[in-house]
């Protein structure tokens, strides 16, 4: 198995436009269906308004969400804390979208 290789400025140009490394998947060949209730995971630092800023982040690209559908893990020191977005998506471009909203707050460290 090979595994592709990347120097510091393609790994920089790849997180600046927020790829990753990633292709578009054509709408046909996408494995959802649209509309969808889908489930989005974040791991951030912890912080007394994190609940609140991301939600408004999310707010933005899915105006029907509710605040309390979030699911709340917090870490077992109490560093991080992990949410889950119940967003309802009607595209591939909205959840893109949220994708790389909620990647880009400086306080989360990852999105699935």
């Amino acid at each position: 198995m090979s595994t592709k290789q990347f120097d510091a400025e393609q790994l920089s140009d790849l997180v600046k436009d927020n790829t990753f490394g990633l292709k578009e998947i054509p709408p046909e060949q996408s494995l959802i269906e649209y509309p969808t209730d889908f489930p989005i995971k974040v791991m951030a630092q912890a912080h007394p308004e994190l609940i609140d800023v991301l939600t408004e982040l999310v707010l933005e690209h899915d105006p029907e969400f509710k605040k309390e559908t979030i699911e709340v893990r917090p870490s077992s020191k109490g560093n991080y804390t992990g949410l889950t977005f119940i967003v309802r998506a009607t595209s591939r471009e909205q959840l893109d979208t949220i994708y790389r909203t909620l990647h880009g707050h400086e306080l989360v460290k990852v999105v699935l």
